[in-house]
This record gives structure tokens, sequence and C-alpha cells, in this order.
């Protein structure tokens, strides 16, 4: 008899991905805010840059996972950190933020948009990525496998984050 071992993989994945956030609510408490709102973030798969200079784009989905409506109202903040020093990625150019709101099981999405960096001083091994929802003050880190991000200055990443949107959009 042979065993599958994928229920329970994907649920300590789900419960990893896991990111408390909702509009109009402030910190979390025990996975709580206020409002009581719970999202599951999803990073990728996205088309990797492959050489330095070309252009990356990755996908992260928030699917709404409690009862109630969930309203996420602004930009996501996005960081890019290697290990010793973090970078905050800037809104698209001409992005405009939506009030989003999700029923249970819906989704919304963004596009982190990036430029692969040459492992040269103004290239940072990004090792994770930190998302903060809008009304949420929590981060949740997730593991950046795109590789080096190209940096603007030594201040900023060659990097973009778009707008939230209703899945399928």
């Amino acid at each position: 008899m042979r065993t599958l071992h994928a229920p329970l993989a994907l649920t300590a994945l789900v419960a990893a991905l896991t990111l408390t956030a909702c509009g109009g609510g402030s910190g979390s408490d025990n996975g709580k805010d206020t409002a009581g709102c719970r999202l599951a973030v999803e990073v990728g798969p996205g088309n990797a840059a492959t050489s330095a200079g070309d252009t990356g784009n990755v996908p992260v989905t928030l699917t709404n996972r409690v009862d109630a409506p969930c309203t996420l109202d602004g930009f996501p903040g996005i960081e890019l950190k290697d290990g010793d020093s973090a970078w905050s990625v800037a809104h698209a150019e001409g992005a405009k933020p939506a009030k989003v709101t999700l029923q249970k099981g819906e989704a919304a999405t963004f596009t982190i948009t990036y430029v692969r960096g040459d492992g040269g001083s103004l290239s940072t091994p990004v090792k994770n990525l930190e998302i903060t929802v809008p009304g949420s003050d929590e981060a949740g880190s997730h593991p950046w496998s795109y590789g080096d991000v190209a940096l603007k200055s030594r201040e900023a990443p060659d990097a973009s984050v778009g707008a939230i949107q209703i899945a399928g959009d």
C-alpha cells in the first residue's frame, strides 16, 4: 500500500504561507487582526529573468480564507532582503491602487517586476521577499528563488510592484 504525504505537506505549506491582513485593521494578535481576516499568500511561479539585464515577473496571489469579506485598499509593501540589507520596492510607474473586496475563497493578485542583477556591486543576491498587505503591520517572509536583483542605486532595487487586482482581471 502506498502512502501519500502530499496532503500533509500541502497543509504545512499553506500554514507557512498564511499571512494575516485586512483593510481597516491594525496589527495582528495571535494570527488575526481586529477585523478577523486571514489571507493565504502564494508567491510565483514567475517568469524568471535568466540573464543579467533581463526582466522577470513574479505574481503573488492573496486568497481570503475566512467567511467574512476582506477589503484591501492600497499597494502591498514589498521588501527584498539579502540577509544583511533590505530594499523597499517602489510602486509601478502609473499604477493606481484600487479598493479590492474578497469574499471567502476569492483571490486577488499583484506582480513584482525586477531586473536580474549581474552579481556585481550594483546587484544584490536576494534571499527573502517580505510582503505586507494593505491594512496590516505584519510582514510575511517568503524565499526568493529568482536570482540576483539589479540595483538602480545602493538604496533602490531595479524592481517595482503593481496594484492589487481581483484574480483574472
